[in-house]
């Protein structure tokens, strides 16, 4: 096992959070490992980035050899279908175990989920961050919004965020770029929601897209509605690791970037009490080696980085590296989603709309918000909404083709209007919900896999039913015909928010990170992905992960270098 020079910060995982985290160190003048266990990948290096339809064999589905290789990355119904399958990972090689049914979607490669994500982007607010402790669920989180407003603001104004401020307390306002425009039936919604409802509105999605020719991001132009952004963008339309924060890292000249490096563990010193590197496995020639630095950042995604903290076992730490609370690995959550409602509209057959538009509208969480009027005697917490309208039956949606006059005028002409709602809602931090380690069952690198015990329970089933009568009554006042409801449960991990697994908390004898993200009892090692969320909100997170992360790194900057400071005097 070979001993690497030390860096100042070792950064581990380079989606989301990993990106923020090399550029926020970077730039701060530590010298930074960034390690990533898959591929390299740079920007203008996506595969199918400008693949047409036809471009592509089997009109981009895949083979049954392939089908078989990707069957649990298959469950959402999009990631493997399109030009977008050689992201997600290769099920026989990457194993995990469920004693319930978890849907785990993974992209193995430089820049992670952060190529292939929906960039919705909204904040948490204090509703959020008071939840638990007003309902006496689980941990109170060890901030309010307060703490981290400023980095919102630091991180929005940075990878561009277009939306529209509202005014809503449960909703904060941001820095945002113009927003997307509705279609016409979208806006006629949201004209009779705002007739017929008091507690409710309708926006566009506040999505991470530059949305503005005079906004400068560095190596990045404006979204030019392609809709491919599952692919990775050659224009920078939307904020990517690969397309923003690691050039932005590597600009520094202080960025050491290596893929194919698992992190095997976090090592640590008894004596110091300290972290003092990583045990890193080199994934194509097997070779172990350490790495060593001053602060480590934990940035692999929820499920990843707890496995690495639990894999970390010492003398001092026999369940895993700073887990004396015993709640690593639990209090999995994600948002359930796939409940909701859709009808036809009889109108607007004079109208159309430009371009393919990468975002949906949104409905903000209306219940539960700490009054008498939106409190529901069923459930706690809330939901909210997104979704968007269409017109059915154009060329690139026909099933069946055909041939003569017949067919040549049925491919112009559009169909008819439809609108669909699903809501999107919170999970409860539920103790049980959890994941292990199963050393009988060792993947390639002789490493133990996850095994994935979690669930829905009945706060969510019960908050399912509001999301379909509400989403229902709201497209039939508005003159929607048709209206059906959908409920398509599927399991956790399908929404692709995995968090919880080392929560945030201010008793060590309660949770794994403190105020500031850093492990209680191990305060250099600091874990900023999902995992570090003590509630989930019904926002989507990654704008809250990424808030973390700058917000961490400028603490662990200032300590290392206060550190250098004094070897340097001594």
């Amino acid at each position: 096992m070979e001993e690497q020079p030390k860096y100042d910060a070792i950064v581990i995982g380079s989606g989301i959070s990993g990106g923020w985290a090399a550029k926020e160190l970077c730039e701060k003048g530590l010298k930074t490992l960034v390690l990533e266990r898959g591929r390299m990948v740079r920007h203008l290096e996506y595969p199918t980035m400008n693949k047409d339809p036809w471009d592509f064999k089997f009109k981009g589905s895949q083979t049954a050899e392939e089908a078989k290789r990707q069957e649990k990355q298959a469950r959402t119904g999009y990631t493997t279908r399109k030009g977008s399958a050689h992201w997600f990972v290769d099920d026989i090689k990457h194993p995990y175990n469920e004693t319930k049914r978890f849907d785990w979607m993974r992209g193995y490669h430089v820049g992670g989920r952060s190529i292939m994500w929906g960039r919705q982007s909204y904040r948490l607010s204090n509703l959020d961050f008071e939840a638990n402790k007003k309902d006496g669920i689980a941990v109170d989180w060890p901030v309010r919004y307060e703490d981290l407003e400023k980095w919102y603001d630091y991180v929005e104004e940075y990878i561009g965020v277009s939306g529209e401020n509202l005014g809503l307390p449960q909703l904060p306002d941001g820095k945002f770029l113009p927003p997307m425009e509705l279609n016409c039936v979208e806006e006629h919604l949201k004209k009779n929601i705002a007739e017929n409802y008091k507690d409710r509105l309708l926006t566009i999605g506040r999505t991470a897209h530059n949305t503005s020719v005079d906004k400068e991001f560095e190596g990045r132009s404006a979204c030019q509605y392609r809709n491919r952004c599952i692919r990775g963008c050659p224009f920078g339309g939307y904020f990517s690791s690969n397309s923003s924060t690691l050039p932005a890292a590597e600009r520094t000249g202080n960025m050491t970037l290596r893929p194919h490096s698992i992190v095997a563990e976090i090592l640590y010193d008894d004596n110091t009490k300290r972290a003092t590197g990583v045990k890193v496995i080199d994934a194509e020639s097997k070779e172990t080696m350490v790495f060593n630095a001053k602060v480590i950042f934990c940035c692999a995604s929820a499920i990843a980085s707890a496995s690495i903290l639990m894999q970390s076992k010492s003398k001092r730490f026999p369940n895993g590296l700073g887990n004396d609370s015993g709640e690593l690995g639990h209090n999995i959550m994600d948002h359930h989603l796939g409940a909701g409602a859709s009808g036809k509209y009889p109108g607007f057959d004079d109208k159309y709309y430009k371009g393919r538009r990468p975002n949906g509208i949104y409905i903000p969480r209306f219940k539960n918000l700490g009054d008498k009027e939106t409190k529901s005697d069923k459930y706690i917490r809330g939901f909210g909404y997104q979704g968007g309208a269409g017109r059915n039956g154009i060329a690139e949606h026909v099933a069946e083709m055909g041939y003569g006059e017949e067919f040549k005028e049925g491919v112009l002409k559009p169909g008819d209007w439809s609108m669909g709602l699903g809501g999107f809602g919170e999970t409860l931090p539920y103790h049980e919900n959890k994941m292990t380690l199963d050393y009988d069952k060792l993947d390639e690198w002789g490493l133990p896999t996850v095994t994935f015990d979690a669930e829905w329970k009945e706060n969510e089933y019960k908050m399912r039913e509001d999301m379909k009568s509400e989403a229902k009554e709201m497209l039939e006042k508005a003159g929607f015909v048709d209206v059906q409801t959908f409920d398509n449960v599927a399991a956790p991990g399908i929404g692709i928010h995995e968090m919880g697994t080392a929560r945030m908390g201010r008793d060590p004898k309660t949770s794994v990170l403190n105020a500031n993200n850093q492990l209680h009892t191990v305060p250099n090692v600091y874990v900023t992905d999902g995992a570090c969320m003590t509630s989930a909100g019904c926002q989507n997170p990654s704008l809250t992960y990424m808030a973390f992360t700058a917000r961490a790194a400028d603490h662990a900057a200032k300590w290392v270098n206060e550190e250098k400071s004094k070897e340097n005097n001594a």
